[in-house]
């Protein structure tokens, strides 16, 4: 035991004079920091330098500051940038597709319009054919109103050769003087007109019975007849034949009650 508390002796001690040595350091220190010159502290020189430092630091913390605002701000415009592209880009797809599908259209209408102007053209020249055949009809046919039926194809002709006038209308004017010379077929009129019987100048009433025959009459029931087709002529009948033709001009006129009547149709073709 004797043997242990020597070898720890010297160590306790030097322990114990270490923060006694410390604090004469410190006392010392001290007192030579407070007898020592306070070099720098009234320097103008030195506060200059602080100051330029600290300013220096003060801009160089408002430029990070305002490089951070404009960095956010960047950023945000980017990120606004780059969404407006993303949707630019999907209507840019939409209205490619909106585009090919107007060019498939318009080279449709391109091709209906070369198509109706084509077809024009034929219309213009199968009208004029069908115009022509209607008026060989009408000259050639039974003579029955045939001013009318003159200066309805003739208003026809003059539309025809109007360059204003549609190929849609031209076709109209066509079918409905076609369709009003075709109701001729089937219907029967009783009117009055001037007709020459060999060289003579009547007034009479004719009886047209659709396109088939003409019988005539004089108003006083004296005198009556047929045009004749092979002849292109008006023709006076017997006499056994004028109360027949008289009852069924009564019938046309919806005077007589309709029966079975024989009448001398004659030639029905030239």
């Amino acid at each position: 035991m004797k043997g242990i508390r020597f070898r720890w002796a010297p160590v306790l001690c030097c322990a114990l004079a270490v923060p006694i040595l410390l604090a004469a350091a410190g006392g010392v220190g001290a007192q030579d920091a407070s007898n020592a010159d306070p070099v720098g502290q009234d320097d103008p020189d030195v506060k200059g330098t602080v100051n330029e430092t600290v300013e220096v630091r003060q801009q160089t913390q408002q430029k990070l500051d305002d490089w951070s605002a404009d960095k956010a701000a960047l950023l945000a415009r980017y990120r606004a940038a780059r969404s407006g592209v993303e949707w630019l880009s999907g209507r840019k797809t939409e209205e490619e597709a909106v585009a090919g599908a107007l060019a498939g259209r318009v080279s449709e209408l391109q091709r209906r319009l070369a198509e109706a102007d084509r077809l024009e053209g034929s219309i213009q020249d199968t009208l004029q054919v069908i115009l022509e055949r209607l008026e060989e009809s009408v000259q050639t046919g039974l003579p029955f109103l045939p001013e009318e039926r003159r200066l309805r194809l003739a208003t026809v002709r003059q539309e025809m050769t109007q360059p204003d006038v549609t190929a849609a209308e031209k076709l109209r004017r066509v079918l409905e003087a076609l369709q009003v010379e075709a109701g001729y077929g089937s219907t029967v009129e009783v009117y009055q007109d001037l007709i020459e019987v060999e060289g003579q100048q009547l007034h009479v009433d004719i009886l047209r019975l659709g396109r088939l025959s003409l019988f005539w009459r004089t108003p006083d029931g004296k005198r009556a007849g047929h045009h004749d087709r092979a002849a292109r002529a008006w023709v006076e009948l017997p006499g056994q034949h004028r109360q027949r033709i008289e009852r069924a001009m009564e019938m046309a006129s919806r005077m007589r009650q309709v029966e079975l009547i024989d009448l001398p149709l004659g030639r029905i073709a030239p």
